[in-house]
């Protein structure tokens, strides 16, 4: 079923992390299947650069699209959109994204929690939350919120983590279906019909 000449979004995973992720997407995101039917939204913090080459170097390593979500823009399937720079980036009930200058949560913005709440509201359990290395709380809240919305989620193994503490918090959180690790994330998200 299309919906001006899109298909339908029913689905989406959402990827959180912080130092020492980068990496990991770098290993996780060239083993996704060029055909996935969902968006991935990646959520990192970084610096509030404009000429950030993320987008860039995702692109080079990626079998799907990649490229900066922006405010008012509908989400399409099989495209992998990344939070921008100094934004909170919250998803509407329509399936398009909404940027957010207000403050910082846990010292972040982007914050992971903001959005794995806010797009967990729309997808309800049809979510996947992921949740990888970096230095502080934040994703932990949103990780069980997925889970008590009856979604999927999946925590990177702290001892595979460059920064084992943003990881190490959520398993302190919840119990999730998943502990990971690098090798094994792809596969996971790849199955996901």
């Amino acid at each position: 079923m299309e919906k001006n000449g899109l298909d339908i979004v029913r689905k989406c995973v959402v990827i959180g992390g912080s130092a020492g992720s980068l990496k990991v997407l770098m290993q996780v995101l060239p083993h996704l299947r060029p055909t996935l039917s969902f968006p991935i939204i990646i959520i990192l913090h970084r610096k509030n650069d404009r000429r950030s080459s993320l987008e860039h170097l995702l692109n080079n390593c990626c079998p799907l699209p990649v490229k900066e979500a922006e405010d008012k823009e509908p989400m399409q399937n099989g495209v992998i959109y990344i939070a921008p720079p100094d934004y909170h980036l919250l998803i509407e009930n329509d399936f398009s994204f909404a940027l957010d200058g207000s403050e910082k949560v846990i010292w972040s913005r982007p914050s992971i929690d903001v959005t794995f709440l806010s797009a967990t509201d729309v997808f309800k359990k049809n979510i996947m939350g992921v949740l990888l290395s970096g230095a502080n709380n934040d994703g932990s809240l949103g990780m069980k919120y997925i889970k008590d919305a009856g979604g999927k989620t999946m925590v990177q193994n702290p001892d595979s983590a460059d920064i084992p503490a943003m990881p190490q918090f959520a398993l302190d959180t919840i119990k999730p279906d998943y502990i990971l690790n690098v090798p094994e994330m792809a596969a996971v998200i790849n199955k996901l019909k």
